[in-house]
């Protein structure tokens, strides 16, 4: 089940699953011009999530984050249907926490989410699911692949797959004076390639082949985690489960115009040893030079990308898959 206009309208069709869109907006710290038309499309959505439950009687429900999580968590308790949370960021957002105060058992990615969360909670750490496509990539077949050497350096940009602007723009920027030390593969998302793509063409020619500009990338993104030395992007949920499994040390500049989950996320991480944080109104003129300061200091790299890898939870899916099946089990057991 997913909201409208969610990511999920491409990824699970396209993945052979069915999807269910229910109806859903937020309620706290919405203006009151908007706040009727958003409780209508909350009860909208409970009305439909009911029907949906009472029609499918699942077993128990797996719910992880966002506003159409809270109206089909409650019809799940309306039917006494069990519910496993996951909270993929370290601090969970506001659905997760009105959620959790009824969840029968919650999944963390780290144990620093525990303080977020209601003392009762049975709770426990599973890591941060990944793609079982990432779990196959490794490092020398992705860059034999890419006709890299194992000592070249490859620096890994992520706009996201609509793009962040700033990040994109701060390494147009700064290309001149990364590319003859390092390899660029830039993601830059759909919103900038044209962009991307002019900028890729204005190159020196001595240097432009070293650049590798992709609009999106979906299946190759284990290949190209893999192949990367830093990654600079945002600080979303995933670069808590995917760096870690690479061992990828990270440059992280969480989104500044959201709530602070991304800004705690890197956080995390950086109290972990595995990545720095670069805010983003300081990217224009810090990006190229941090990435230079780390590429040229191979020893502080080195230590990151083993505190990184500590982090990794590659069964995290599977301790997941295994805590759902078990509360279907034994809550339907009791039922």
């Amino acid at each position: 089940m997913g909201g409208h206009g969610g990511m999920e309208e491409d990824l699970v069709p396209r993945s052979g699953l069915r999807l269910e869109l229910i109806p859903a907006a937020g309620l706290h710290g919405v203006g009151w011009r908007r706040l009727p038309g958003n409780a209508w499309r909350a009860l909208r959505g409970l009305v439909q999530a009911a029907g949906l439950v009472r029609r499918l009687r699942p077993g128990a429900l797996l719910v992880t984050g966002g506003y159409v999580g809270v109206p089909v968590a409650l019809a799940a308790r309306m039917y006494r249907v069990p519910i496993l949370m996951f909270v993929p960021d370290i601090e969970p957002a506001l659905a997760l926490r009105v959620i959790g105060r009824f969840a029968e058992r919650i999944a963390l990615v780290a144990d620093d989410s525990r303080r977020y969360l209601p003392s009762r909670a049975a709770s426990m750490t599973t890591g941060y699911p990944v793609r079982e496509d990432l779990l196959n990539a490794e490092r020398l077949g992705a860059r034999a692949q890419a006709g890299w050497r194992d000592d070249d350096f490859v620096l890994l940009v992520l706009g996201g797959s609509r793009g962040a602007r700033s990040i994109n723009r701060a390494l147009l920027g700064c290309l001149p004076d990364l590319l003859p030390e390092v390899h660029v593969v830039h993601v830059s998302g759909t919103l900038d390639w044209a962009e991307v793509e002019q900028a890729a063409k204005s190159l020196p020619a001595e240097i432009r082949s070293r650049y590798h500009p992709k609009a999106y990338v979906h299946e190759a993104m284990g290949s190209v985690l893999a192949a990367a030395d830093l990654v600079v992007s945002r600080a979303g949920a995933s670069v808590l489960g995917e760096y870690p499994l690479f061992g990828l040390p990270a440059v992280l500049v969480p989104y500044p115009h959201a709530w602070r989950y991304q800004k705690v996320n890197a956080d995390y991480l950086v109290r972990c040893g595995a990545a720095l944080l670069l805010e983003d109104e300081a990217l224009a003129t810090e990006l190229g030079p941090i990435v230079l300061e780390l590429k040229a200091n191979p020893s502080r790299l080195s230590a990151m990308r083993l505190l990184s890898a500590r982090l990794a939870r590659s069964d995290a899916a599977d301790r997941i898959a295994r805590e759902f099946i078990s509360l279907a089990i034994t809550e339907g057991a009791r039922a």
